[in-house]
Order: C-alpha cells, then structure tokens, then sequence
C-alpha cells in the first residue's frame, strides 16, 4: 500500500451537501487507514488546495459532494497542481453536474430520459410556470438542475404547487429543471472504471416510504429498503446496465459513477435522471450496497478506486494518453 503515497481524502467543502460529504470522508477515511495506507482528512473549506502540494500528498480521493467538489473545479486545481485524483476529470464532471447539459447530451445520443422544460431565470414567473404541467403533465418534477441528494426537488401534484416548487429550485440554481413525471420504480446503478473496460455494477432497487426517497429518507432514517440483487427480470437488470454504461460513457466519466433512473410501471422501460461522479459513500450509499452484492467489500472498494486515480489524460507513472512516444 506504499505506493499510493501520502494520500489526501477530500471531505466537507462548502456544498449544500457538505454534512453528507463528512460522512463519506469519514468512512472512506477510516477504510483506507485499515488497509495501511497514509490516509489523511482534507476539508477545503477549512485549508487551501494549495497546501496539498505543500504537504506531499500524492494523490486525492475525492468524497466532496456537489458543488465545488464535484463539479469540476476541485479537479481543474488538482489538474494544475499534478495531483492524481478519484473519479472523472474536469469536462466529465462539469457536464455531470449540470442535469441540463447532461439531459441534452443523452438526447442527442438517443438515450431515454424523462421529457423536460427549462425555467431561465427571466421566467420563473406565473405565466410561464403555468405552462409546464400543459407540456409535461402532472404530476411534474421541479429540481435545481447543480444540486444532488434530492435538495430543492419538490413533485408538483398540481398547478397551483407550481410557483413554491420553482421559487425553492430557484434558491439553489438560476435556471430551473422540471421534469416529466416517471410513475414507476426507482434503481440505482453505479459503474466502476473507464471507457470500453467500464463495468456496471449489479442495479440497487428502491423501495422508499410512499415512494418518498428525499433527503431525510435518503441519509437519517431506516425506513428505505434497499434490494440487491434487485429481483427484477434478468433481461431488464441487462437492459439498465447497458444504458447506464452507455449514459457514462457518453459523458466521458471515468473512474467510478452511479445512475439513477425510473423504471415506468406501463411499459418498464428504464428512464435515466443523472450521473453522480462523486457518489456517497456513507452507510446508507447505494455504491458500496451494489459493490457488496458483487463480492467487493468496502475497503477492497476504496482501495480500487484510489488505484484508479490520475490526471486528465495521464495514467499515474505513464505516458499522456495518446502521446507521440520518441523511437
């Protein structure tokens, strides 16, 4: 395990999600410590990046959550200070973030995801607020398109529910995603690895209280049954792996990942909602769930992903993807 190197767990930062994001620290902080590697807490909202080149680290796992984690500013730093990180690198990040960007990427490659209408901030007032539950019907969907953990998502049952919805999204985000509604089950499915070698993990299905899988259900209570195996047909569980392979893919993530996604009860095709690139890794998280399933534990799973980590276009103590190589 010497051969990681110092190693810095990025952790807390200054998301909404930062509570989550010391969960995730803490738990990927204590795995690595027990497989004997030098693994320290970095909380960037505490100390400046640049202190990581100071101290020698030599590579970063990245557990922040959000915005300024996830989103590709942490990578772009890391990239400037040589530091190989976990996860996917800055354009796959940012895309990912942004649900918006990453919906019209899937579009244009011909991959399921639920219909949508984007709010810009000059009209999020009731004229064109209104006019979404006609495009999309009800009940619809309102979320900020740059948060994650079901912050500022409200399921709109009627157009009165409308304005609220859009003013809560609007707190966190400028622009304002509503979504058509997916009657139906959600999953999970997290992949591990880059490009054609990428895998997918075995799909997580989710069973939550009156179908309320939020924020509070997600992280501070047991009443969220997870299943895996998940129990559905074996050609449906392919179907979602295949999709969710190409949805990563197609966004150019690399390293790890997970996807949600909406099984409709009509016709059980399988609607993708968003790439997560830097997943929870607390112990309500569905990776380390679904990385179980597959024989992989949760410190053998950290200790994978930290092996994985590089810089853009450069595997750790090789050649720059791509290089002309002298001869």
């Amino acid at each position: 395990m010497t051969r990681f190197g110092k190693v810095a767990v990025l952790m807390g930062g200054s998301s909404a999600e930062r509570e989550i994001s010391l969960l995730s620290g803490g738990g990927v902080l204590a795995a690595l410590k027990s497989q004997g590697i030098d693994a320290h807490a970095f909380d960037p909202a505490e100390r400046d990046l640049v202190e990581l080149k100071r101290e020698g680290f030599a590579r970063c796992f990245i557990a922040l959550h959000g915005r300024h984690g996830e989103d590709g500013t942490v990578q772009g730093a890391l990239e400037l200070l040589g530091i190989p990180y976990t996860g996917s690198g800055v354009m796959a990040s940012a895309i990912a973030m942004d649900k918006v960007m990453t919906k019209r990427l899937w579009v244009a490659e011909g991959l399921p995801t639920p219909r949508h209408v984007v709010l810009a901030e000059g009209e999020q007032d009731a004229s064109h607020t209104r006019r979404v539950p006609d495009e999309l019907g009800l009940p619809v969907i309102v979320k900020p398109p740059h948060e994650g953990s079901s912050i500022g998502v409200t399921k709109v049952v009627g157009y009165s529910g409308m304005r609220d919805a859009v003013a809560l999204a609007a707190r966190y985000d400028a622009e304002v995603l509503c979504e058509e509604f997916i009657d139906g089950e959600e999953v999970t499915c997290p992949v591990i690895g880059e490009g054609e070698t990428a895998r997918a993990l075995p799909v997580v299905r989710i069973v939550a209280p009156e179908g309320a899988y939020d924020y509070q259900n997600k992280y501070f209570t047991d009443e969220v049954k997870y299943l895996v195996p998940s129990g559905l047909p074996a050609a449906e569980e392919a179907e979602i792996q295949r999709i969710v392979l190409a949805g990563y893919r197609t966004l150019g993530c690399r390293g790890w990942g997970r996807a949600d996604l909406m099984i409709r009860a009509a016709d059980r095709k399988a609607f993708l909602l968003e790439m997560n690139t830097s997943p929870g890794m607390t112990g309500h998280s569905l990776v380390p769930k679904s990385a179980a399933a597959a024989g992989i534990g949760y410190e053998t799973l950290c200790v994978q992903l930290l092996a994985l980590a590089r810089l853009d276009g450069i595997s750790v103590g090789g050649p720059r993807r791509g290089a002309a190589t002298e001869g």
